[in-house]
């Protein structure tokens, strides 16, 4: 027993009761300890509801989860109800919420379940405020062919897109469905539409996740396209199949397997490296040493799905540790906070992560 509390017992300030549950608790004047609770009430004056609690409410059911019975909405007011240091975190995460609510912009789920974790760990929702999603909203990557907008939808992606702008080589280190590789094809084909370069270079090394294929039917590009598939779908979405097919027929869009790339010079040029954890040493610096004039490499893995064996050969992993202070080169790094596939795909990062098994996951 705490010393003080124990001075209070013999003073009878408090006696020990034990409730039809079998619990000891402590009372003090015949009435059990309370935790002191505060009352606060936030506005909503000016925002829509939906953009803020999703739909069905669901942002709400997330905060049930951490903080059960503090939040209750009613009208354009948010009453909390809680012990001073739930108010405290809830009042901060709200009044950044709202400001980014403001800006027009639909919270997504992935975007408060961030700034709910951020916020709860003590760090600060300004640093992802209203300023930082004006500037991820009005970046604008690339209109696809249908007249969608192509552009980042966190600040780490953000970063990744003013990387490739902005230096000739870029990695992209991050689990899956954090929008690598179709950043990276919306970022070299807007580069193109804009005249900036004559070819785009899309290359994998081909290497079976975990799994043998066996015999696959037709001509290269056939045997190829299993493993170029997710490039194509990124480049369908942007283009179209027949634009992807024309460029790829005139040459401005070349798919290959890594060893294709033995011996070239890639000028004028946008060349991106997919799933670069499945190199090898060798083969990274083969690829890196492929650049010629007005060229860029964009460079994308996830050093938890390596199918190299032992995992410790992979080219990417050895890169980050070699060319991180070399000028001229950037690594961003992306989290499971920079997912945009299903809710879900975050949360099964982050049980993995947790539980130590990321390395047995083989597949994007």
């Amino acid at each position: 027993m705490d010393p003080k509390l124990g001075a209070a017992v013999g003073r009878g300030w408090f006696s020990r009761v034990r409730t039809s549950d079998g619990i000891d608790r402590w009372c003090c004047g015949g009435g059990g300890f309370r935790v002191k609770t505060r009352r606060r009430v936030l506005s909503l004056a000016g925002v829509d509801p939906r953009g803020l609690f999703g739909p069905r409410e669901s942002h709400l059911d997330l905060l049930e989860e951490r903080y059960p019975g503090v939040v209750t909405v009613r009208g354009d007011e948010i009453i909390l109800r809680g012990t001073d240091e739930d108010i405290r975190v809830l009042t901060e995460l709200f009044s950044g919420l709202i400001d980014i609510a403001k800006t027009g912009r639909m919270i997504t789920e992935q975007d408060f379940r961030r700034l709910l974790r951020n916020r709860s760990s003590g760090g600060a929702v300004g640093s992802e405020g209203s300023d930082g999603y004006r500037e991820v909203d009005r970046d604008v990557v690339f209109i696809g062919r249908s007249g969608q907008s192509i552009r980042p939808r966190s600040l780490n992606q953000k970063r990744y897109v003013d990387a490739i702008a902005s230096h000739d080589i870029v990695f992209a280190i991050g689990p899956a469905g954090t929008g690598k590789t179709y950043l990276a094809v919306a970022s070299a084909v807007a580069a193109l539409k804009r005249k900036e370069v004559d070819r785009i270079f899309l290359v994998r090394p081909v290497v079976e996740a975990g799994e043998s294929l066996g015999f696959l039917p037709g001509d290269f590009l056939a045997k190829l396209d299993p493993y170029m598939r997710p490039v194509l779908d990124a480049l369908f979405d942007m283009i179209g199949p027949e634009r992807t097919a024309k460029y790829q027929e005139n040459g401005t869009i070349e798919i290959a397997p890594l060893a294709y790339m033995r011996g070239r010079t890639l000028n004028n040029a946008y060349v991106i490296l997919d799933e670069a954890q499945n190199t090898t040493k060798m083969q990274m610096k083969m690829f890196l040493t492929r650049l010629g004039d007005r060229a860029k490499a964009i460079v994308n893995g996830d050093v938890t799905q390596i199918d190299l064996d032992p995992p410790s050969r992979s080219g990417l992993v050895e890169a980050e540790r070699i060319l991180s202070a070399v000028e001229g080169i950037k690594f961003i790094y992306m989290t499971s906070d920079d997912v945009v596939r299903h809710p879900l795909v975050q949360r099964i990062i982050d049980a993995f992560a947790k539980n130590g098994e990321d390395t047995e996951t083989r597949s994007e």
